[in-house]
């Protein structure tokens, strides 16, 4: 059992992927970041000094530093300090790191404010932004733009293109965007596979590699018929991936049959 004030990495790792994630707070210094320059999804690593910028009693927090001693106690009770309501991930970093848990690299995080892509998104294009706002970066934002201006407009912006030729982020072989994502942000995990082999095959018409795909392709395309506005599809299918996502956690192997009398 946790102690008061803290959460286990198990309860951490429910809850990331999911609407209601806490902020996660890395304070690790910087000799301990230098040793394992990863993130837990979300994460937003800063100088313990500098936490008082960041308290927002609107919302929940979860501190981390390298054992969940003396740093994260001393930010968590600053955090509480300000009205926010904090705790202490229990074991820090190293206990995530031992449950073998997804780490983002921290190079990989840059560029992940500002994002570009084709507009009339379908699948990848609103798969890919609900995994980076539920596991990378949860203020990300997205442009969508005509196929042809997306190349100048990330230059012109400085955001990061994605799902279009030659992007760093785009369809890699049999793979598509979604599963470049997974591989490039260290977030290999059960359910995120599973989900993924759902993305995978929706969006490349392949729908005999999994049952769902079908489903997932009908649902894409009605969203892409009620929202003329993308951002407006995008928030819509947020919480389509949000379901999804849950499905694939927890009850990829629930089934249904009503009436159970019913002949078979």
């Amino acid at each position: 059992m946790t102690n008061f004030g803290q959460i286990s990495v198990a309860q951490l790792a429910r809850l990331i992927g999911t609407p209601d994630c806490p902020l996660i707070f890395d304070v690790r210094t910087d000799t301990d970041l230098a040793a394992d320059p990863r993130l837990i999804p979300t994460g937003l690593h800063l100088a313990h000094a500098a936490i008082y910028a960041h308290a927002n009693p609107a919302r929940r927090a979860v501190v981390s530093c390298q054992k969940g001693r003396k740093l994260s106690e001393g930010v968590a009770a600053i955090l509480r300090a300000q009205g926010m309501a904090a705790e202490v991930l229990e074991g820090g970093h190293l206990a995530w790191a031992e449950a073998a848990l997804p780490l983002v690299p921290l190079a990989a995080l840059q560029g992940s404010d500002l994002w570009v892509t084709r507009h009339r998104p379908k699948i990848d294009r609103i798969a890919c932004p609900w995994l980076i706002r539920r596991f990378v970066n949860p203020g990300a934002r997205f442009l969508f733009v005509a196929p042809a201006e997306v190349p100048a407009v990330a230059s012109l912006f400085g955001a990061t293109p994605f799902d279009i030729e030659g992007a760093a982020f785009t369809h890699r072989g049999e793979g598509c965007t979604f599963d470049a994502m997974i591989a490039d942000f260290g977030l290999a995990h059960p359910a995120l596979d599973r989900l993924a082999e759902i993305v995978r095959a929706a969006d490349s018409d392949q729908h005999q590699n999994s049952p769902q795909a079908a489903g997932l392709l009908a649902i894409s395309v009605g969203l892409s018929r009620m929202y003329r506005d993308d951002l407006q599809q995008l928030e819509a299918g947020m919480g389509l991936y949000d379901a999804l996502y849950r499905w694939a956690r927890d009850g990829f192997d629930e089934g249904h049959d009503w009436p159970a009398s019913r002949p078979t």
